[in-house]
Parts: structure tokens; sequence; C-alpha cells
């Protein structure tokens, strides 16, 4: 157990039987009335996202969760296959479970996020950043930096990145999984 004072950004809180995550929280003082801690909480185990008011102290009950590193191995009609890269046990989560689904490859590092107590997966996110190789896109033009200008570029994975003008097909270059944007080209 927890009050709280103890929340803080990506917490797992158990509120109504179902599973949440912090995404922001905040603290309301007034002069008059008791300070009020209030929460945006996104849904682990529903997908929905909701806002949380308590009084200030008020008792909250995290959920202990340990994050594992899986490797992405394919996909099939069950869904995402993974294996633990320390102890060779394969599972299978759904699209919804995953924080970026379309920029996995295979052999990518996945990191799962555990429940403690159930011992079963709640959900999974890339790395930040990953690289990935453009399979498709227009020819870019010598020069063109000055501008702020996009094209959109097809990734290996089917995933569609706005690129700056000069990235060409083929090349590598790094995306941000949390945003989906483009951060800058790889040299091989």
């Amino acid at each position: 157990m927890a009050t709280t004072s103890d929340i803080s950004r990506g917490m797992i809180l158990k509120l109504d039987n179902n599973l949440y995550s912090v995404v922001e929280f905040g603290e309301n003082k007034t002069a008059r009335a008791a300070a009020k801690v209030w929460a945006k909480l996104k849904g682990v185990d529903n997908n929905r996202t909701i806002e949380k008011t308590w009084n200030s102290g008020e008792t909250v009950y995290p959920i202990r969760v340990e994050k594992h590193t899986f490797q992405y191995l394919y996909k099939d009609e069950t869904g995402f296959n993974l294996m633990n890269n320390e102890t060779f046990e394969q599972i299978v989560l759904s699209e919804e479970m995953i924080d970026a689904p379309q920029f996995l490859k295979d052999g990518c590092e996945v990191f799962v996020f555990i429940n403690t107590e159930t011992d079963a997966a709640i959900g999974a996110e890339l790395p930040e950043k990953i690289v990935l190789q453009v399979t498709y896109c227009e020819p870019g033009l010598k020069g063109d930096t000055a501008t702020r200008a996009t094209k959109p570029a097809t990734m290996e994975t089917g995933a569609i990145v706005n690129v700056p003008l000069f990235v060409n097909e083929g090349e590598l270059i790094r995306v941000n999984t949390k945003t989906g944007d483009y951060v800058e080209r790889v040299k091989e």
C-alpha cells in the first residue's frame, strides 16, 4: 500500500479491479480546502484513459511490475511471438498490448512488463529509438536541406514515416518509436 504522495509517472495502480498506468499527475492546493491529487491514467488491460482525483494522503494500491527484455520472433494469427532473452521462454502478446507494433522487426529488442502478483504480461514497449531501413520513397534531390520539407517513406516493417527530402531508398534511419518521427540518418 502507498499514499497519494508516492504517485509517480509510469506507476501501475489498481482501481476497481483494473490496472492503470500513471501518465500525468499533479496536486491542486487551495487556501480553504484540503489539497487534492489528480492523475491522468491509461488502462493497461482495457485501453481506456481516465482522470482520477484523491484527497491528499489517501491510500492507493500500486502493483509491482518487473521489466524484462524479450526478443521479437514473428507474428502469426495468435499475435506477436516474443522470447525471453534469459530463460528462452516464449509468450504471445496481442497488438493492443504493444506500444508501437508498426516498428517491430525480426530480432528486435522489446521490453515486456510483467505483473509480479499474477506473473502475466501486462504490456510491452520498444526502445525509444530504433534503426530501420527505408524500402520505398521518392528520390531525394541534392542540396535539399535548407527547408524542413518532408516526404513519406515506407520502412522495412511497413510503417510510413515522414523523412527529410534528402533521405533515399535503401538508407538506414533512426526513428523515435514514441512519436513515430524521423531522428537522423545512420551511417552503415
